[in-house]
């Protein structure tokens, strides 16, 4: 495993990244609303990070056709953007966003609510939010990563649902994907030892069901076999002298 510790420099060109993804989340929730199409939105998307002069990171990236992922309700990640599908009111949508400016990337997600959403649903969005937070909380140098996994997991099942070990957080930088792996469940024995300048993208996948997924003849749109909910937050974080620094993250969301 080949982690790549970022110097000052780095840190500083990934946040003015980071920036443009926490300008770019306050346009998107503008815009979802019932009767919008996730292509649309991938449009304003790809709009909005260009006009800042970023990239779209994820648009090619291993054939991935759109700016963003969009992933609507049973859709855990890596939904395709369509004009065929169309919000509607009750529905939760993920948008998961990537802007490389500079040669550096942030990374980082958001689910919102369309129109007005069950109590349910909220309850989803609100533990997957809260499992990042105690998760992330965490980090420190000379800690176990294994440490955030497990805090992200006994969340998660604290509240009666599920989460997959299929799909994990990962290091970011030049790279979208870079060492280490940053799993949402496991021991708190596992994983390397965090430390200053590490880089990593931290984001709990949670399921309201079971933890079983089907990926679609697309190839990518992966869902939940039984149909039920499934949310996902994300955030790009920096492993800083005593702690750490959520660079994706507008001031007002922290919890």
């Amino acid at each position: 495993m080949a982690i790549i510790i970022k110097s000052p420099r780095e840190i500083a060109l990934m946040k003015k990244a980071g920036e443009i993804l926490i300008g770019l989340f306050k346009v998107l929730e503008e815009n979802i609303k019932p009767g919008i199409s996730t292509k649309e939105l991938d449009k304003i998307a790809g709009s909005y990070i260009t006009s800042h002069g970023g990239i779209p990171s994820s648009k090619g990236y291993e054939g991935y056709p759109g700016n963003i992922c969009i992933s609507v309700n049973d859709v855990l990640v890596h939904g395709i953007p369509s004009k065929k599908t169309i919000l509607k009111e009750g529905d939760i949508v993920s948008c998961d966003c990537m802007a490389t400016l500079d040669g550096y990337v942030a990374d980082a997600t958001r689910t919102f609510p369309v129109g007005k959403i069950s109590d349910e649903a909220q309850r989803l969005i609100d533990t997957t939010k809260e499992a990042f937070f105690n998760g992330v909380k965490l980090i420190k140098p000379g800690v176990r990563l294994g440490i955030v996994s497990h805090a992200i997991q006994m969340t998660a099942e604290k509240a009666g649902y599920t989460v997959t070990p299929d799909y994990t957080g990962h290091g970011v930088g030049k790279e979208v994907h870079e060492d280490p792996y940053v799993p949402n469940c496991g021991s708190i024995h596992d994983g390397p030892i965090l430390q200053k300048g590490m880089t990593i993208a931290v984001e709990p996948m949670i399921n309201q069901g079971k933890v079983d997924l089907v990926v679609d003849r697309d190839g990518w749109t992966t869902r939940t076999k039984d149909g039920k909910l499934c949310c996902h937050y994300e955030n790009t974080v920096v492993v800083t002298e005593s702690g750490y620094e959520i660079i994706t993250l507008d001031k007002g969301e922290e919890i």
